[in-house]
């Protein structure tokens, strides 16, 4: 197993969102924030939630903890 290096690790919260799935909106969250971040370490999902209109589900919403390393 790898050791792990020492630093300092910011964290930030986003939310992706799809029409598809928790799933794909989890993963737009990562791909859009990886766009501005550096160096992403870890993504956990914290919670999915489902936007409801007229008594249907019309969009999945996941919000994700995303660690990347801190530069001072």
């Amino acid at each position: 197993m790898a050791k792990e290096k020492s630093g300092v690790y910011k964290i930030v919260e986003v939310v992706g969102i799809s029409k598809d799935s928790w799933e794909d909106a989890g993963r737009k969250a990562v791909e859009v924030a990886s766009k501005s971040l550096r160096d992403l370490r870890v993504a956990e999902v914290i919670k999915t939630d489902m936007k409801v209109e007229n008594g249907k589900v019309t969009a999945f919403r996941t919000r994700v903890s995303l660690s990347f390393k801190y530069e001072a």
